[in-house]
């Protein structure tokens, strides 16, 4: 497949995927705000994704009123304890019943118990979940991958690899067949004093010996010689990666949550974000995500779910 650029062609490709698969079924979790349902009723009828609804069925019938939203064209499942909606919510997607386990109103910890629950969550083995921003910004011919700015808070070295490899699978669905992969820091050269220049100097070099795959992985590097060629040129950087980063790896939540917020307030931009490294797709969104942010990131969990199903 083609490298997809921009956000606004992942859309498309997932209709595409919908005309030619069929759509993908999501399993939402408190499905119980207008919004949302807006997002998950455009999804479907674009043909994207249907939907399973769980939560309180009063609250949600309220909602589908409010959005416009036809609920014959919904299973609906009527739970009315917040923390059995995340289990019953995932339990349908690691039943096979679904493909992908979303967010709507249910707070963040109970919908990652669900995640995480040891009888029917989406654990897969001992792989770190981590989480992925992903941004389309004017003046770039390619999409950006940030990780990890919302999940994994201080992850050493051997989780970063795992959140490094999350994200490459995650961009070669898109059609990144080999993604470049730029470790940040505050510099552009190892420093002993600065840790994170030598988990990025020790990731480039678990890439050349193949325990990280699929990817070229260089670092450090400062952002601007990440994204920048005219940057890179000017330090003398020597790098397939310097200038023409896909990937971004972040040192920590504060950096990864403020770079990610910079795009978007900072540039003309369309951002989503999606949860990977689990046993299928999950949708994390914040409840102030607009719909158009919400359809985007179920467009790349169905986009996912395809790429991990072939």
């Amino acid at each position: 497949m083609e490298q997809i650029r921009s956000l606004g062609a992942l859309l498309d490709y997932a209709k595409k995927i919908g005309a030619e698969q069929g759509p993908k079924k999501l399993s939402v979790a408190m499905a119980e705000n207008a919004g949302l349902l807006s997002s998950i009723e455009e999804a479907r009828t674009a043909g994207i994704a249907e939907s399973i609804l769980v939560g309180n069925a009063d609250n949600i019938a309220v909602a589908a009123k409010e959005a416009g939203v036809d609920l014959a064209n919904y299973e609906v499942i009527d739970v009315r304890n917040e923390a059995q909606m995340g289990i019953t919510s995932v339990e349908k997607v690691s039943s096979g019943q679904a493909d992908i386990y979303m967010k709507g109103q249910i707070h963040t910890n109970n919908f990652l118990r669900g995640m995480l629950n040891k009888e029917v969550g989406l654990r897969k083995g001992k792989n770190t979940i981590s989480h992925c921003y992903f941004h389309s910004v004017e003046g770039f011919d390619r999409i950006f991958f940030i990780c990890d700015a919302a999940f994994n808070m201080y992850p050493d070295l051997g989780q970063k690899a795992d959140i490094l490899q999350n994200t490459v699978n995650f961009a070669r669905a898109l059609g990144v067949a080999e993604p470049k992969v730029a470790v940040l820091a505050a510099v552009e050269v190892v420093n002993p004093d600065m840790p994170c220049t030598l988990e990025a100097a020790a990731l480039s070099q678990m890439n050349r010996r193949g325990q990280i795959k699929n990817c070229i992985v260089d670092g450090p590097f400062a952002l601007d010689n990440a994204i920048n060629e005219e940057s890179a040129r000017t330090k003398g950087i020597d790098s397939p990666v310097a200038g023409k980063a896909d990937v971004l790896v972040v040192p920590n939540i504060e950096s990864g949550n403020m770079l990610a917020k910079a795009i978007v307030y900072f540039a003309k931009n369309e951002t989503a974000g999606l949860i990977l490294g689990a046993a299928a797709p999950v949708v994390l969104t914040s409840r102030a995500d607009s719909p158009r942010a919400k359809l985007l990131s179920i467009a790349a969990a169905v986009a996912l779910s395809a790429f991990e199903k072939k």
